[in-house]
């Protein structure tokens, strides 16, 4: 199917929102195949390394319009096994460029803030933590950490309300979620146990059948939708989506709570470009075989939280890096804390790099610095 061939019907199933968005703005999809907007020379210089990559004529009877994972998914394939991969990460880079140059994107409206809260349920660590971080920031080592989790949410929770916009204050929760504003976009792994259990029995299932491999279950897992996976229509169709693609797109979202929040992280960043995105990370389950993990037959696994520290370590560093590669990254905030402890890291305007800090601050006076 090509581009100048599109018809609004073929959009019938998609989700409400999405369908109303595509056919409303269906020409501008249309336009994508000419960009008659640009002169020649111009079409020339912005396409010209995507018109040296070559696809088969077969390419045009897949059904990319509803089955876009199944197609990018064949297309990599072939663009790794006739070598063109490099020449079209290189041709899509250059075209971002130029796109970004033509098209700057919208101002902040505030200052981006992300907070990291690690190590729940952890006693004592004795080794360094944030070490990738501190060359960023300043490291505290004596915060007062009384109420710090409820300071940091009504802090988030403020944020949302004096600057109101469709998911852009969010609050990922590796476990259970304590009491929040409603005001917040909320994404729990325990809040989402059902789903995930009913997506691990489909798992099974796949696996179980003849020929079925990792690519073949991955164009599977891509079709699955929310009541699917028995998610409530009442619910919020585009956030039901998002969760349902956490799940179906990550790798180790489904039964490691660690890597279900900082996946949920990365998306939030990546797709709703989160203006305050506060992750709580939670101690995961024990690794054990996965084909024992992916049976999900454990219903209380054991928990590791020393090593669940690590991981998160290593999360909050991740959502660091995913938050400067949105706008305004020169003016943006971010917080990570030890939870329950005196040692936390601020990576912001005014803060020196590097340095170490002993001044005793709570978390609320410390966010209040940097928050914007």
């Amino acid at each position: 199917m090509q581009p100048r061939n599109l018809q609004p019907e073929q959009f019938a199933g998609y989700p409400p929102d999405a369908r109303k968005l595509i056919t409303a703005h269906l020409e501008a999809v249309r336009e994508l195949a000419n960009l008659s907007s640009l002169s020649k020379a111009q079409i020339k210089e912005w396409f010209e390394g995507f018109a040296q990559i070559s696809l088969p004529a077969a390419f045009d009877k897949l059904d990319w319009i509803n089955q876009p994972a199944g197609f990018i998914e064949q297309e990599s394939a072939y663009l790794w096994t006739t070598h063109q991969q490099d020449a079209f990460r290189k041709a899509a880079t250059e075209y971002g460029v130029r796109l970004r140059a033509a098209a700057p994107p919208d101002a902040v409206p505030v200052r981006r803030l992300g907070i990291a809260i690690i190590g729940q349920g952890v006693a004592s660590y004795d080794a360094p933590l944030f070490r990738n971080l501190r060359a960023h920031g300043t490291y505290f080592d004596r915060i007062n950490p009384e109420d710090g989790l409820e300071q940091l949410l009504a802090a988030a929770a403020e944020r949302a309300k004096a600057h109101p916009v469709p998911y852009g204050h969010w609050y990922v929760e590796g476990g259970q979620p304590v009491e929040h504003s409603p005001l917040l976009t909320c994404v729990s792994y325990k809040a989402l146990e059902p789903v995930r259990a009913e997506l691990l029995k489909k798992i099974q299932a796949e696996i179980k059948r003849p020929g079925m491999g990792p690519e073949e279950l991955r164009t599977d897992l891509a079709k699955l939708t929310p009541a699917d996976l028995g998610m409530d229509h009442s619910g919020d169709a585009v956030l039901d989506t998002f969760q349902v693609r956490l799940f179906t797109e990550g790798s180790g979202t489904q039964i490691f709570s660690t890597t279900f929040a900082l996946w949920t992280a990365r998306e939030a960043l990546r797709r709703a470009q989160a203006l305050t995105l506060l992750v709580r990370f939670a101690p995961r389950q024990r690794q054990r075989p996965m084909n024992e993990l992916l049976s999900n037959s454990h219903p209380n696994p054991e928990l590791d939280p020393l090593s669940s520290l690590v991981d998160a370590d290593m999360g909050a560093s991740y959502h660091w890096i995913n938050q400067q590669r949105l706008p305004g990254s020169e003016q943006s905030a971010f917080l990570v804390w030890f939870e329950g402890h005196s040692q936390a890291l601020v990576i912001a305007p005014y803060f020196a790099a590097g340095k170490q800090s002993s001044a005793s601050v709570g978390l609320g006076d410390l966010l209040s610095y940097v928050a914007g």
